[in-house]
């Protein structure tokens, strides 16, 4: 409908270019696929600026006359692009022939070849040829075949849009068209077609027609609702009765109408009635539509909703959660997320309720993104329980409760979110110590045993929870020392094995080397492995972790000891129970340290544990430095976690604070009068949300930007000078090239060719041009980009020499693409960042010697070279610190993470 646009066809081969007296001797052939090979030449020679001028009474001889349709195809496309007008710019006399042709091919008894004319006609200019042809035209509209009606519209149409006076009827004539038609495509387009030509009259059929919007066809409705959103931008007088209008539509049966008629509504009232009615039909489009990115789409229009009317869709929290019953992880990750901006203190309890139940059905699910979809569950969980105290304990008990069917990384998790509740809710620690300590039973893994130790260690402040923890402990380890029960367990095995000489039961093995299924000699530890197989597979679960070879697990449990042994010392017990339980520390400790030596533990233990847990011993027995001991066990680390989740809440409230300031409309914002706007008051809501939806910032580049980023590809002394301006979009990367002819000779069939190294492509290498002496010549490329990786752009210049078969080349300049403009500083949570390091692969460690001053300023700069965010909140203490350990991320626009982990110290020369 819009103005014919032309564009460049690709040539493979540029130089091999068929002769005009070639392409007739072509055309005169009786094959019409050598016919047909002929007409593609001269249509992509045409396109690409040959007019070829003395081609066209051949093809009018020896081509029109054909009934192949798809040479009467190719016809109509040489038609559109062919010279119409002859040097003095008037119309060529072939073109009578040509006119005849057409209104022959507008009375063909076959629809489809009428239907294909119509067509051409959109794309014609010329009102002289159009004038003959405006009866035939008129007859079409009335053509038995809908395919021939709906291509008239448009039709006549473009020929008023070419000269009204042609048709002056036309706006009157498409009226009546439209109330007599009964075809659903055809109204459609003839609506699209009067809405662009009379306002009066697409007004008054939709007043004929309100009584039955509801009942349209989906076309007809969607052309209602493309109308009323561009009218509105300049009817404000109308908007309310528009606002109705959409509103009737919006009940339409096509999940189409309903997104598009929810958009409009939206941006032509800011009422709570009209942002509540979109909301619930994003909802509805969100459960009842089963592609997923449709459902991700809608989702993401009612967080758009919500930040735009706050508090408003409330009441749509449980119905969005209906969406949960997709199998696709993203969309439910993105409906809780949703989710989560809308709960208030009165729909909470409703959406723990409910998310309690898929928490038990995950558990019980088979899938295979199960896992994955339970620590959805449980971080969405957690963030209530967090953000409202009053579903913290039935959260903490929920999640508690399931701990032992959850995965290793989301009963972490849960541990994780049991410290930030009792850190920040001080009266319900005591009960959630209590629940902890009953549910450690079920606890499989030592990451996890680690979390809840160092809970236990820091929060159980009366000495029933101690004593309680201790004994579950206890019942952990199992009978100490552990080397000696171990010993004594194997002896007991060895005996046994001796009696059962009989070989009655071939269960118990002989005494000597055993094998195990994998034909490896079994250790000690193994064997006594086997013995307890019979006992209880959930009893002495630290202590076999511990056999295991989890030493840092065991200096976990060492270290929660000696602040269990403190605290009691605290709360004044009676020194022979303290001195007994000090006493039973240091042999669980101690017996620790000596399996950890022998050849009982699957592998010896490590340096750093053995130095923690015998720092433990020392503190226990050490009277001398008695408060300063207890101070760092019982106060410093409460407080450093402290301060660590204070960080946390403060970046959380500062990004909501930011996140309402952008959306807030201030009260001495200036009022924009579209009327006034110097960009003519052309600016479009939907204009604006597809800029928003595409993430492009507009905003105007300096000069100075520009200058650094031009690079120069030749060389000044080169017959031809090039450079490059180098932009970089979203996922593709823009040459602008300038190249400046410095000879005295025009440079003939000059071309520029690009090829790439790495994930990059040339989309197009520009036509090839002829450039005068000192000429200028400007050419954009565009390189696609399919991932973060360096890649390499190299080329050269080619243009023919003195002589027709002789061409000189110009080597480029290679241009590099950095991949830092593709990499943005980013965050996760601590849990995400170990899952992928231990994930990745790990590229290698870098040793770094620097002159910087401070640690901070290598942090800085590292950071700002890098684009990289640090992760670690207070990552240094002061000045006074020597020491930095740092986790810093950051992802790719397409997606990729990228980590980093610093350690650096400050020597002592500075």
């Amino acid at each position: 409908m819009s103005d014919a646009g032309y564009m460049l066809i690709y040539e493979p081969n540029a130089a091999s270019k068929t002769s005009v007296s070639e392409l007739k001797t072509l055309l005169e052939k009786s094959k019409d696929e050598v016919k047909i090979l002929a007409m593609k030449r001269i249509i992509t020679a045409v396109l690409n600026g040959d007019p070829m001028p003395e081609l066209l009474m051949h093809i009018i001889r020896f081509i029109m006359p054909s009934r192949n349709k798809e040479l009467k195809k190719l016809l109509y496309f040489y038609w559109e692009v062919c010279p119409k007008l002859d040097n003095q710019g008037k119309m060529r006399h072939e073109m009578i022939l040509v006119c005849n042709a057409i209104q022959h091919d507008l009375q063909h008894p076959n629809e489809y070849v009428r239907g294909n004319t119509l067509r051409f006609l959109c794309k014609l200019r010329e009102a002289e040829l159009l004038e003959t042809l405006i009866p035939n035209v008129r007859q079409c509209l009335v053509h038995r075949h809908a395919y021939v009606r709906k291509n008239a519209i448009f039709a006549l149409y473009s020929i008023y849009k070419v000269s009204s006076h042609l048709i002056p009827d036309a706006p009157e004539l498409i009226y009546s068209f439209l109330v007599e038609e009964f075809d659903s495509v055809c109204k459609r387009n003839a609506f699209v077609c009067l809405s662009d030509l009379s306002r009066d009259a697409t007004l008054l059929y939709i007043q004929d027609n309100i009584h039955q919007i509801e009942t349209l066809d989906s076309l007809l409705q969607l052309a209602f609702v493309e109308f009323i959103r561009k009218d509105a931008q300049t009817a404000v007088n109308l908007r309310q009765q528009y606002v109705l209008l959409v509103s009737e539509i919006i009940e339409s049966s096509s999940n189409v109408v309903v997104y598009e008629a929810a958009i409009t509504l939206i941006s032509l009232s800011a009422s709570s009635d009209s942002m509540i009615l979109a909301g619930n039909k994003f909802v509805e489009l969100a459960t009842k539509e089963a592609d997923n990115n449709v459902k991700i789409i809608t989702l993401e229009r009612i967080s758009e909703l919500n930040r735009k009317s706050p508090g408003l869709l409330q009441g749509l929290c449980l119905d969005i959660l209906g969406v949960l019953s997709t199998q696709d992880i993203g969309v439910r990750k993105k409906a809780l997320d949703v989710t989560l901006q809308l709960i208030t203190s009165r729909n909470v309890e409703d959406v723990v309720k409910l998310l309690k139940k898929e928490l038990q059905k995950a558990s019980a699910s088979n899938e295979d993104n199960a896992a994955e979809y339970r620590q959805l569950l449980v971080n969405a969980i957690h963030k209530l329980a967090i953000d409202f105290s009053e579903v913290a304990t039935n959260v903490i008990d929920l999640l508690l409760e399931s701990i032992g069917d959850l995965t290793n990384a989301a009963a972490y998790d849960v541990i994780t979110f049991v410290k930030e509740v009792v850190e920040k809710f001080p009266d319900l620690r005591e009960s959630i110590i209590h629940k902890l300590i009953k549910s450690l039973s079920d606890v499989k893994s030592g990451k996890v045993f680690r979390g809840a130790f160092w809970v236990l260690g820091e929060y159980s402040l009366s000495e029933q929870s101690i004593k309680d923890a201790w004994k579950f402990l206890r019942s952990s380890i199992g009978e100490v020392p552990i080397l000696a029960s171990e010993k004594r367990q194997l002896e007991g095995y060895s005996e046994e094995a001796d009696e059962d000489e009989s070989g009655e039961s071939s269960t118990k093995s002989k005494k000597g080397p055993v094998v195990l299924p994998d034909g490896t000699y079994a250790t000690e530890s193994a064997l006594s492995a086997q013995t307890n197989t019979s006992d209880d597979e959930d009893s002495f679960r630290i202590r076999k972790l511990i056999l295991a070879g989890d030493f840092y697990l065991a200096s976990v449990l060492a270290s929660t000891l000696v602040k269990f042994v403190l605290r009691l010392g605290r709360l004044e017990t009676a020194d022979k129970h303290l001195n007994a339980l000090r006493a039973e520390a240091l042999l669980i400790m101690v017996s620790i340290l000596r399996v950890g030596e022998s050849s009982f533990v699957l592998k010896r233990i490590d340096e750093d544990s053995a130095d923690r847990i015998l720092a433990c011993i020392k503190f226990l027995t050490d009277d001398q430095d008695h408060d300063l001991i207890e101070k760092g066990f019982l106060e410093d680390t409460k407080d450093a976690y402290k301060s660590q989740v204070q960080t946390a809440q403060k970046k959380q409230a500062e990004s909501e604070a930011r996140d309402l300031h952008d959306n807030a409309e201030h009260v001495d914002d200036a009022i924009v009068f579209r009327q006034l706007d110097k960009d003519g008051g052309s600016t479009d809501a939907l204009g604006d949300d597809l800029t928003g939806v595409a993430g492009v910032v507009s905003k105007k580049e300096g000069l100075s930007s520009r200058l650094n980023k031009i690079l120069q590809l030749t060389g000044f002394s080169d017959p031809i000078y090039a450079e490059a301006y180098v932009k970089v979009h979203q996922y593709d990367v823009t040459l602008e090239v300038l190249l400046v002819n410095q000879t005295t000779n025009t440079l003939r069939n000059l071309s520029v060719e690009f090829a790439t190294l790495g994930d990059l492509k040339v989309v197009d290498n520009g036509a090839t041009a002829n450039i005068g002496p000192h000429g200028f010549y400007n050419l954009s490329v565009t390189v696609k980009v399919t991932s973060a990786d360096t890649g390499v752009i190299f080329g050269n210049i080619v243009y023919d020499g003195q002589h027709s078969d002789d061409s000189t080349i110009v080597i480029l300049n290679d241009v590099h693409v950095d991949i830092m403009d593709y990499i943005k500083p980013a965050s996760c949570t601590e849990s995400a960042f170990r899952t992928m390091w231990n994930e990745f692969e790990w590229e290698n460690k870098i040793t770094i010697k620097s002159k910087k001053a401070s640690l901070k300023e290598y942090l800085d700069d590292l950071m700002a070279g890098t684009n990289m965010n640090c992760l670690t909140p207070g990552a240094i203490i002061g000045e006074e610190c020597h020491f930095l350990a740092a986790n810093l991320y950051s992802r790719s626009s397409f997606g990729e993470d990228a980590l980093a982990n610093l350690c650096i110290e400050k020597l002592a020369d500075g």
